[in-house]
């Protein structure tokens, strides 16, 4: 079957191939809505990182794959009452972004692994959407640096909607210098999902977002 998901990743595995820098390049896909079966499919082609945006649907799917010894992304906002549960299952934690949620993260009873972290930057000028503001970066970026929960490993963010991709992931790849800076070892750049991955690729991404390019179109009802 042509259109299948396994069948689709390698086709796009041969894209980033061909698009990459020198740098290695994570594709994390995004399985949103899809059930654990599609997973399995895309681990037994190779596949190892997945990513999701929502508990306990994530929750739900990293148990139900616990045998395979995938590493789980949270790529969606993370709500502080659920933040500790999130971690429990998630290996890399995409969307930090307040000091507040780093609080609630070191809260609990202590037992959960560090686990790899990424600050979300806000690239529009909507105080609403996910994502410190540039000008809060440094001092969130420091706090995660200081943190017994979490490892700092540089920046995430999405492009707006009304903005050219590149100029948004230019602006992504300064600000990730200023995180490096605090970090020397911060140099993760998420950023670029299925409509706009070559752009990040072209300025300095190490992990794209990938989705619907590779599972195809999620499930209705969701």
């Amino acid at each position: 079957m042509t259109d299948a998901p396994a069948t689709r990743l390698a086709a796009f595995l041969e894209q980033l191939e061909d698009a990459r820098r020198a740098r290695p390049v994570t594709l994390v896909v995004i399985t949103k809505r899809h059930p654990a079966s599609l997973v399995r499919e895309l681990a037994a082609a190779g596949h190892r990182d997945f990513g999701e945006n929502r508990h306990p649907e994530s929750r739900d799917k990293a148990l139900e794959t616990a045998d395979l010894g995938l590493t789980w992304h949270f790529v969606g906002q993370l709500q502080r009452n659920k933040a500790r549960q999130v971690a429990r299952y998630a290996d890399v934690l995409h969307s930090i972004d307040s000091a507040a949620l780093v609080d609630a993260l070191e809260g609990g009873d202590g037992e959960r692994p560090v686990r790899d972290a990424l600050v979300q930057v806000n690239l529009t000028d909507d105080p609403g959407r996910g994502g410190v503001a540039p000008d809060g970066l440094d001092a969130l970026a420091e706090r995660v640096a200081a943190s017994e929960a979490l490892r700092l490993r540089g920046v995430m963010a999405v492009a707006p909607l009304d903005e050219e991709p590149g100029r948004a992931f230019e602006r992504l790849a300064r600000l990730a210098e200023r995180v490096r800076a605090i970090e020397p070892a911060a140099d993760w750049i998420s950023a670029g999902m299925s409509a706009d991955w070559r752009e990040a690729i072209e300025h300095g991404a190490t992990h794209l977002r990938i989705g619907t390019a590779i599972t195809g179109n999620r499930p209705a009802g969701g």
